[in-house]
């Protein structure tokens, strides 16, 4: 069987009193899409930053390629890139489209500022962009933010090829968007997946059906802490799980708390 890219065991964490995580286990593997899905306040974005290091857990390990990650946020020394695409895109308003894509090349790179605007106009023609770089965020839609940060996420320093994101995580990528931006985001995550120079795999936090269903290979089921439930989407489908159920069907009615 495959080797793990990414691995979480027995991952806690709390804020306060309140128990987000209690114990979580699981792996991420190359090439997979995993959607990670329950209701809301159940620890989906906490799962996010761990992986990404921006946030320790109270107790639990990960490890990156089998190798466990001793540090966090600034000390990180990960075998792997892994990038992240947060929930509102989360660009600097005072820069230009270029200047937020290639951000991190400008700061903290060697390479001339000729260079790393080409590699930003690369990156903004993968997603669909060509010739925006001198735009401003307020001046774009909300979709168009969505694929300027998700230019941002897969940008890589040619001369540190081991900060190339292998990994991307997703927070809500189609929130706040009508059913047809929405659609141009899946599509593009998917095309993303399978294109040279993009990422091959994402793990993705998302309440949207269509999203779930279009850009899905596995799903985690996270509720009370835990992992309730996993399977494909067609599994989905098909489960008996009530929980599941409920989540895809909106009842009021069921194990999941809902609240008014």
């Amino acid at each position: 069987m495959t080797e793990p890219l990414i691995q979480l065991k027995g991952i806690s964490k709390a804020f306060g009193n309140n128990v987000i995580l209690d114990r979580v286990d699981l792996s991420i593997y190359p090439c997979e899409a995993l959607s990670i899905i329950g209701p809301s306040g159940t620890g989906k974005s906490t799962i996010l930053r761990i992986i990404a290091g921006l946030l320790a857990p109270d107790e639990g390990e990960v490890y990156i390629q089998g190798e466990r990650r001793k540090g966090w946020v600034d000390d990180l020394a990960d075998p792997i890139g892994i990038g992240m695409v947060f929930q509102n895109a989360a660009l600097f308003d005072s820069l230009t489209v270029d200047e937020n894509v290639g951000f991190l090349l400008y700061q903290h790179s060697k390479l001339p500022r000729r260079r790393i605007r080409q590699l930003v106009s690369e990156k903004l023609e993968m997603v669909g962009l060509p010739g925006i770089g001198n735009l401003y965020p307020a001046e774009l839609s909300g979709g168009m933010r969505k694929r300027v940060s998700f230019a941002r996420a897969i940008m890589a320093n040619p001369e540190d090829p081991k900060a190339s994101p292998e990994v991307l995580l997703y927070d809500e990528p189609t929130a706040g968007l009508d059913p047809i931006a929405s659609t141009v985001i899946e599509d593009l995550i998917r095309d993303l997946q399978a294109a040279q120079g993009g990422c091959s795999t994402y793990v993705m936090v998302t309440h949207q059906q269509s999203t779930i269903r279009r850009t899905s290979d596995r799903i985690i089921f996270l509720y009370g802490g835990k992992i309730q439930w996993e399977g494909s989407v067609a599994d989905s489908e098909s489960t008996d799980h009530q929980a599941v159920q409920q989540f895809f069907s909106g009842n009021i009615d069921g194990p999941i708390q809902a609240f008014g």
